[in-house]
């Protein structure tokens, strides 16, 4: 769910602080907090599920991410179940009564077959009142437009040198956008490159995606404040829950 690059521990250890202030935690945190068992896919450095714990959570709080950098992260707390893969490695039934994906993970499944399987797999773990709640990016605000060298973001990593991430899109088609990202530090023998590529889903083509796999929208939202879903706003924000299947 997450860039190949963050398999390398030295780059998955500036993630937290590329995304310092997200505005995605005030939104999941009281859903996380209100459920018993919590699957969160893609979780990255596992800094939802922390939060989860340090503010009070007791009950089931399980992160699953495919990039072994992340994971070595959120490991350093060890009182939540760190598991090593992604939707298709596992085999969870009716386990979860809320399942989340942050930080845009949604939009990694870039075809339709990769899709299907992946919401498949949810609601095969998701319990019969459970819930899954996830965002990505409204393709009518064209967020890629903003990802140029122009707004590189720079941190300071643990030794105190500082770390500049490009973004430069190559490519628009249909959905699909193709882009890299770029990490550079002047104590570096060389620049560390890797190429991404992300779907961005309108509101009816999201909508018959979860239908098909037995999931109907119970709520959406176009900003993490729970302003309306409307043309230009940035996000669809979307809380699914299952419906039967006949």
């Amino acid at each position: 769910m997450v860039d190949h690059l963050f398999a390398d521990a030295r780059l998955a250890a500036l993630y937290d602080d590329l995304c310092a202030g997200r505005a995605d935690f005030a939104y999941y945190l009281p859903l996380v907090m209100s459920a018993d068992s919590v699957l969160d896919v893609g979780c990255g450095t596992g800094e939802l599920l922390r939060l989860a714990r340090a503010a009070g959570h007791t009950g089931r709080l399980c992160g699953l991410d495919p990039a072994a950098g992340m994971l070595a992260q959120a490991r350093r707390r060890s009182d939540v179940d760190w598991v090593h893969g992604d939707l298709a490695s596992v085999s969870w039934r009716r386990e979860f009564d809320l399942i989340v994906m942050t930080g845009h993970a949604f939009q990694v499944f870039v075809t339709d077959d990769e899709l299907r399987s992946a919401l498949r797999a949810i609601r095969a773990a998701l319990t019969d009142d459970g819930r899954f709640a996830f965002e990505t990016r409204n393709p009518a605000a064209r967020a890629w437009e903003r990802w140029t060298p122009g707004n590189a973001v720079e941190v300071t990593d643990a030794s105190g040198a500082q770390v500049r991430v490009e973004h430069d899109v190559k490519e628009v088609d249909g959905d699909l956008v193709r882009f890299t990202q770029t990490y550079t530090s002047p104590g570096w023998s060389r620049p560390e490159v890797s190429w991404s590529t992300l779907r961005f889903l309108n509101g009816s083509a999201l909508a018959a995606f979860l239908s098909e796999a037995h999931l109907r929208v119970a709520e959406q939202f176009g900003d993490w404040d729970r302003s309306p879903l409307a043309e230009a706003c940035p996000e669809i924000i979307t809380t699914a829950v299952p419906s039967p299947i006949r």
